[in-house]
């Protein structure tokens, strides 16, 4: 895939697409900067209506690591603290925002917390970790797998599940969705009951989607520079751990189930398609589809376009299906997803 065309783009899609390769082509160093200027005065400002509360938790190194915290404001909090959760909490959700690696925070993410918390009545847990402009990889992963710690650590006082605990995110927030749900997988110590990585960004070598594309919002320019930024030195070493890049890791067996989208115009489709026959062949439960004419991050720019909101109903309904069906206990060793309870599977299909 090379150029994408005007002609290419859903027809709702399409004027809001070309007012965007006109006014921002492609990111670079300076407007990632200044974006990033702009974005920490928005900080711990409420867009949604529902109850928000900003942590300062204190990193293993000893720094301040802030998270937001967002659950429906009818909810009763910290009823559940001392109840047996099976039966009163409600689903925790980590959430991890995306914007590259390099920008963004989890406020910027409003449009969907809404709407999964809306649905669902989930606690929601987004932390603003580390950019690759302040340290490369693996200081964003460190963030959150961490605050997935904290999560679990204190689910009944924050009245979730302990048996319920979701991973996703989209775009660098989907690398960062499955990077998360494999290192649980291989430490041991926390159970993942689905993940939810959407249009991620898996994979720093170029694919025939993201080769020489200038789709609108995210292109090849944007990906090789946000890349070279969260890989840093790795990226002239040709070190890359399947951690920093999900698409290279050899075994997926035993991740939890998982339920993703993706645009069929946007640079992540092609490594988004691989990614999800992969996780099929290796046994994970998984629900996928690509949407057509649709760039990056399209539902969130352009919500109430005839294929967004489809998209948003394609993840809701997959969201209270993954709830009602999937569960991973904590327990001492957490040691291999065997105990997700599934009534049925999740089906497997592109558009």
């Amino acid at each position: 895939m090379a150029h994408i065309s005007d002609e290419m783009i859903d027809p709702e899609l399409r004027s809001t697409g070309k007012i965007i390769r006109r006014v921002l082509p492609y990111f670079t160093p300076t407007s990632i900067r200044w974006a990033n200027m702009a974005t920490r005065l928005l900080n711990g400002v409420n867009y949604t209506h529902l109850h928000y509360e900003q942590r300062h938790l204190r990193r293993p190194d000893g720094t301040d690591l802030r998270i937001c915290i967002y659950r429906p404001k009818t909810k009763t909090t910290g009823k559940a603290a001392n109840a047996d959760s099976s039966s009163t909490s409600v689903p925790g959700i980590l959430w991890i925002h995306g914007g590259g690696f390099a920008l963004e925070s989890p406020e910027l993410e409003a449009f969907y917390f809404e709407k999964i918390v809306d649905a669902t009545n989930a606690v929601l847990v987004a932390p603003d970790y580390r950019k690759s402009t302040e340290a490369p990889y693996p200081a964003a992963l460190e963030d959150c797998y961490w605050t997935l710690l904290w999560l679990k650590d204190h689910a009944k006082q924050l009245g979730a599940r302990p048996d319920q605990l979701i991973v996703a995110g989209a775009s660098a927030g989907g690398n960062l969705t499955a990077a998360v749900s494999l290192l649980a997988r291989d430490r041991k110590d926390v159970n993942i009951a689905f993940q939810v990585p959407i249009c991620p960004m898996l994979d720093d070598r170029e694919t025939p989607s993201s080769c020489d594309s200038d789709a609108p919002v995210w292109n090849t320019a944007s990906n090789r520079l946000s890349w070279n930024m969260y890989l840093g030195k790795r990226r002239v070493t040709g070190n890359v751990p399947a951690y920093t890049a999900p698409a290279r890791a050899q075994d997926l067996s035993g991740l939890p189930p998982t339920l993703s989208c993706v645009g069929d115009i946007e640079p992540f489709h092609d490594e988004t398609v691989t990614y999800m026959d992969r996780l099929a062949a290796a046994g994970v439960e998984t629900r996928f589809r690509v949407f057509p004419g649709a760039f990056h991050v399209f539902d969130a720019l352009v919500p109430h376009a005839r294929v967004s909101e489809e998209a948003t109903t394609f993840l809701l309904d997959g969201f209270r299906y993954g709830i009602k069906n999937f569960f991973a206990n904590q327990n001492e060793h957490c040691c291999s997803f065997t105990e997700y309870k599934s009534n049925h599977s999740f089906t497997v299909y592109l558009k």
